[in-house]
């Protein structure tokens, strides 16, 4: 059973079911499939507890104050302002807190007793067998950014169209690559990357092709999502201080002659870029390339799974590494969190590039001493980390701040959290002067100067 298929039976919104997996920190493939397949434990869960999810729905929807909130979930008042100030430090003028804040998810967060919620979902995949983890909120972003395509209705009742075009962007690293394949996975679509040589003229089997050929050819085929890497390179403004080459000027009037046609064609051509700050305003113009979505550095809690997932996958029960991580009691994520806390604004290539060198690491000590038992110390962690940092250079850090620009222009009502929450790790490498520029942007959302995969 679909997702939107269990809401419209329980007549509950899908909306209030996805921020209820949010609150309550809920694993997604405990949940939900990639395709929003409704889970047997999730789906039980929902059908045994439909009033408290209607409840939950009734207060996601009404705005409410500070009192109203401490009063419904039974909290003392100064602990749910703290609360809703580090989850949620937007209000309205008035006084009143957003329609999207929920009570019990605050309660939640507040150690409130929500042992019925967790009883469903005790037994938790394996890290090592998940292909997800953590962002459920861009997930779920991304989810409704791609609705047209997965309820058809959505075009007739509202006329809300499929996307042509879809930027994602972040730095280098943070995983737009996967995130494409994911879309693709989610929509039903063949993941087609379109390769540098594509661009131009070239030459294949002898026969002369060039983008225009490639693209006509790909709208032809069923159901196709077309990736092309370096998108604000390809797609930059005209200027007389940017030189974009006579290829990159070829494949955007080619792109912006056919895009258009996408729709019909059952085809989605996906971006990536770096920064969208460059990108010609003609290619961003509503019909074309009108969704934006940012891709975020995994935040603390997303490292430490990354870097249990990463250390663990693939290994049998009965592997040396695996003996050596579980008699570290190191196969569990609270292990993990305080090196992850260390690794401000890392990227999913620099965990990765840390687990390589750990494990390096500690088959070295092995092959010295035979020993199962040996102790996965600081100095193996802290000399696995200095590695890793060895991308972590300032023009990485330039990168991040111009990423958070970006975001706060494109996207910030969806992800102020993540924002706040990288930016303050990125203010933390930034030596503190007087007086102080803040690196990105001013805490009142106005853009300041500032500074891929």
């Amino acid at each position: 059973m679909k997702l939107i298929e269990l809401a419209k039976e329980l007549n509950v919104s899908a909306e209030a079911i996805k921020q209820f997996i949010q609150d309550f920190d809920l694993e997604l493939g405990a949940c939900i499939s990639t395709n929003f397949e409704v889970k047997e434990d999730f789906e039980k869960f929902a059908r045994e507890n439909i009033e408290f999810l209607k409840l939950y729905e009734k207060d996601l929807d009404k705005n409410k104050t500070l009192e109203q909130i401490a009063e419904t979930i039974k909290q003392p008042k100064e602990k749910v302002e703290k609360a809703i100030k580090e989850i949620h430090p937007n209000i309205f003028d008035n006084g009143f807190f957003k329609s999207s804040i929920s009570s019990y998810g605050i309660d939640n967060k507040l150690g409130g007793n929500y042992e019925f919620v967790y009883n469903y979902f005790g037994h938790k995949t394996s890290l090592r067998h998940r292909d997800f983890i953590g962002y459920r909120d861009l997930f779920f972003y991304i989810s409704g950014v791609l609705e047209p395509f997965l309820n058809p209705q959505q075009i007739k009742d509202w006329g809300i169209n499929k996307p042509a075009g879809i930027i994602l962007y972040g730095p280098p690293g943070s995983g737009k690559i996967f995130w494409a394949n994911k879309i693709a996975e989610i929509i039903g679509y063949k993941f087609k990357e379109v390769k540098k040589h594509y661009l131009g003229t070239s030459f294949v089997d002898g026969n002369k092709t060039n983008f225009n050929d490639f693209l006509l050819t790909m709208m032809k085929d069923d159901k196709v999502l077309l990736f092309l890497e370096d998108f604000e390179e390809v797609m930059m403004e005209r200027s007389p201080e940017t030189n974009v080459t006579s290829c990159n000027l070829e494949t955007q009037e080619i792109i912006l002659h056919y895009i258009s046609k996408f729709e019909e064609a059952d085809l989605l051509m996906v971006g990536s870029a770096n920064s969208v700050s460059e990108i010609d305003e003609e290619i961003l113009a509503p019909g074309r390339f009108d969704v934006m979505v940012p891709i975020f550095p995994p935040n603390a809690a997303e490292r430490s799974e990354i870097i249990l997932f990463a250390m663990t996958k693939g290994l049998e029960n009965d592997s040396l590494l695996y003996k050596i991580l579980k008699n570290n009691k190191a196969d569990k994520i609270p292990f993990w969190q305080d090196i992850a806390s260390q690794m401000k604004v890392f990227s999913n290539t620099m965990l990765i590039d840390f687990t390589q060198s750990l494990k390096k690491r500690i088959k070295n000590l092995y092959q010295r001493t035979k020993n199962e038992n040996l102790k996965i110390d600081q100095n193996l962690l802290n000399g696995a980390l200095r590695d890793a940092a060895g991308k972590l250079t300032e023009e990485y850090l330039d990168q991040v701040a111009r990423f958070l620009s970006d975001v706060m222009i494109n996207n910030f009502d969806q992800f102020q959290y993540r924002v706040q929450g990288l930016k303050a790790e990125l203010d933390a490498y930034r030596v503190v002067e007087a007086p102080t520029r803040a690196i990105g942007f001013h805490h009142n959302g106005e853009e300041e100067e500032n500074s891929k995969e």
